[in-house]
């Protein structure tokens, strides 16, 4: 027996939007110099099945990140987005009903069978990642939260109780779970602030000497000028993982310009290796070397995120419990599923990191057993760029447990934000270091969406 606040999906309908960086980011050995992105629209109705309501969910199809591959990045991208417009098709057909957690649950089953059915007719020989697929389809299931909590007026964040939720969440993580739900590790509102982490990535320019020819496009063009522009307090080093002398030079040289620029702040660092390290050692030397040459570096240290591989079952041998005694290590790239979490809990991973790319359930699922393990969680973007960056902040703001928000579509692609600056301009631009999310509190996902534009149908 369902409740009086089930929805039921009606129509489903896809367009996407092309940016390019105005400078290209390196994260894990690749390089990434535009973005597409994928906006879903759904109509549901609810209660007697008069009242309609429509929800939107909008991400980045960060497909470099979601599906390394040898096949071309291009293929891959369209691979993608042809699997969210078969997703479309069959989620129409389907008429799904129920709370929000039980139609994108059906929607995930119908996602994988899709990604099945493409590998079989396209004879992907390596086939499409879970990851990749997840992707692909996070917008439809950020429309189906946006549209539910439209569908109650209220904010999606106040309805994962038993009174929305037909099922606990022993439906989805287990036994230990039953008579648990999502809406008891969240908060109701938004924090006011929120600190935001910067991205460092491996091309950026550090300093004036590090510019080979200037945008002059009216942002900052060097992490000093972002450090002076923005009050930035949080940053994100993305780091090699093969090649431990330009890993500590890099740290050590980002450590020296924020002591330059902003010696009054306690500012923060985390490690982001994208999988590239060979082993656990690795990060252990980079650690005693980063300790004993620059201990502020160490000091200030909040996190490492992902060293090792994402293939969680077949490289049993990569674990990280030496690391982890040292500063939280935190999942990402192979955080996929419970199944996947409680391996990473095994290899010695005591953080995790949400994601908006990879569903809006998945965050409130992932983010209620990470709180319940008591494990270091952070909320992190896919360089997310207008309603995405907005979805991915508003899940960070009703999470406790997280200490900042991550956002660097301001630095690779602010064009994607203009729609927005009208009503949200605060969000896109960083004053001393955090950003008002207290703006996150309407109905739905918290937010109200603008026009994406479209370059071209989905198709």
């Amino acid at each position: 027996m369902g409740k009086s606040t089930d929805i039921s999906l009606k129509t489903v309908s896809n367009s996407t939007r092309n940016f390019v960086y105005r400078q290209p980011m390196k994260f894990g050995g690749r390089v990434v110099e535009d973005v597409c992105v994928l906006r879903t629209e759904i109509s549901v109705t609810s209660g007697s099945g008069r009242k309609k309501t429509i929800g939107i969910g909008e991400m980045t199809m960060g497909n470099i990140w979601a599906w390394p591959s040898k096949i071309p990045g291009k293929v891959t991208l369209k691979l993608m987005l042809e699997l969210a417009r078969r997703l479309a098709l069959r989620v129409e057909e389907a008429s799904l009903s129920g709370d929000p957690l039980q139609i994108t649950h059906q929607i995930g089953l119908l996602r994988d069978k899709i990604s099945a059915e493409m590998v079989a007719e396209y004879k992907i020989a390596e086939g499409i990642p879970q990851l990749a697929a997840m992707v692909a389809a996070s917008p439809l299931e950020a429309a189906v939260h946006d549209a539910f909590g439209r569908s109650v007026n209220q904010s999606v964040y106040q309805c994962m109780t038993s009174e929305f939720l037909n099922e606990d969440l022993s439906a989805y993580l287990g036994e230990e779970f039953v008579g648990k739900y999502p809406g008891e590790y969240l908060s109701p509102k938004p924090r006011p602030t929120m600190p935001l982490y910067h991205l460092v990535g491996a091309l950026d320019p550090l300093s004036d000497a590090d510019l080979k020819t200037r945008l002059d496009d009216g942002w900052p063009e060097t992490l000093e000028k972002w450090l002076e522009t923005d009050g930035i307090t949080h940053l994100k080093i993305k780091l090699d993982g093969n090649n431990i002398d330009w890993d500590v030079g890099r740290i050590v040289e980002v450590t020296r310009i924020c002591e330059q620029v902003s010696q009054e702040r306690n500012w923060k660092l985390s490690f982001d290796f994208n999988e590239q390290c060979p082993n656990e050692d690795y990060v252990l030397d980079l650690l005693e070397r980063i300790e004993r040459l620059c201990n502020l570096s160490y000091t200030r240290l909040q996190y490492i995120e992902q060293p090792t591989p994402r293939d969680l079952k077949t490289r049993t041998e990569m674990t990280v419990h030496r690391i982890a005694r040292l500063r939280p290590v935190v999942i990402d790239e192979s955080l996929i599923d419970a199944e996947s979490l409680k391996l990473a809990r095994q290899r010695g991973y005591t953080g995790l990191a949400l994601k908006a790319c990879k569903g809006h359930s998945e965050c409130m699922i992932m983010g209620a057993a990470g709180a319940h393990y008591n494990m270091f969680t952070c909320v992190q973007d896919l360089t997310c760029i207008g309603g995405s960056f907005l979805h991915s902040a508003s899940v960070a703001s009703h999470i406790p447990r997280v200490a900042a928000i991550e956002g660097n579509g301001r630095q690779y692609a602010p064009a994607g934000n203009a729609a927005y600056m009208e009503q949200y301009a605060p969000m896109f631009r960083v004053r001393y270091g955090t950003i008002p999310t207290e703006l996150l509190d309407g109905p739905g996902l918290g937010f109200d969406w603008q026009p994406l534009g479209q370059d071209a149908p989905a198709e």
